[in-house]
């Protein structure tokens, strides 16, 4: 399939529309950098980050995208200094909590993807109340990726898989393909990423989404995660737009 498509007066909507655009990945960058530039302290950068992500979730919801999935915490952030560690979980925890109530009213389906177990006991309820809130809805799919590696993500699927041939319920290594594998990962039943946002301008993919992104589209943009806002998305769509994904095939 070859997407080569120009727009001219065409609308975001229906850009995506055009395009069969259904999921976005971002990674959320440059919290710290925005504070620096500004002379505040890196919390009042994370604080923002918040604001921004409203603005994207309701941007990708405005624009008819199907699956947003956001690098919310990594399996490296641990190594930061304690204090914005604590601080990064007492925002998610708030974060989930204060908006849950504005995101279910719009119909938005939560998931969290990555490895929850080292994560506190509270905040752990309350992502679980969450998803189980909002696994009915139909609007809007938001993937919060916490304590999210991909590395960790393929080893840990490779893990069950070896549990799985053991105890007979894959009889036999001809049925390991790449769509089983997928079936393993955290995003299984997700479609992989069409369009990958990176902002704050640092071009690598970070440990992120590594067997999802095989053919995903790249948009980096130098704005800073807490100036992210609708029109940022929507210059990465239209650009996206023009792209020709040709998938390896010519």
């Amino acid at each position: 399939m070859t997407i080569n498509i120009i727009l001219a007066d065409h609308s975001t909507e229906q850009a995506v529309l055009d395009t069969g655009l259904k999921h976005i990945a971002i990674i959320m960058d440059g919290n710290r950098r925005w504070s620096t530039k500004k002379h505040l302290p890196s919390m009042v950068g994370h604080k923002e980050g918040v604001n921004a992500l409203q603005r994207a979730i309701k941007a990708a919801d405005k624009f008819n995208v199907k699956y947003l999935t956001v690098y919310a915490f990594s399996t490296e952030n641990w190594g930061r200094k304690h204090d914005e560690v604590e601080f990064l979980m007492k925002l998610l925890k708030e974060t989930v909590q204060n908006k849950l109530k504005a995101l279910h009213k719009n119909n938005v389906k939560i998931r969290i993807i990555g490895d929850t177990a080292p994560l506190s006991s509270d905040l752990k309820t309350v992502l679980e109340e969450t998803e189980e809130l909002t696994q009915e809805n139909t609007g809007l799919n938001l993937q919060i990726a916490i304590n999210y590696g991909s590395r960790n993500e393929i080893t840990s699927a490779v893990r069950k898989i070896c549990e799985d041939v053991k105890t007979g319920i894959i009889a036999d290594s001809e049925e390991i393909t790449d769509k089983l594998i997928e079936n393993y990962l955290y995003t299984a039943g997700i479609p992989d990423p069409d369009l990958l946002i990176r902002t704050g301008g640092e071009q690598r993919i970070s440990n992120y989404l590594l067997w999802q992104l095989a053919y995903t589209e790249i948009y980096i943009t130098e704005t800073f995660w807490p100036d992210f806002d609708e029109n940022t998305l929507g210059e990465a769509i239209q650009i996206f737009a023009n792209r020709n994904r040709r998938y390896g095939k010519d």
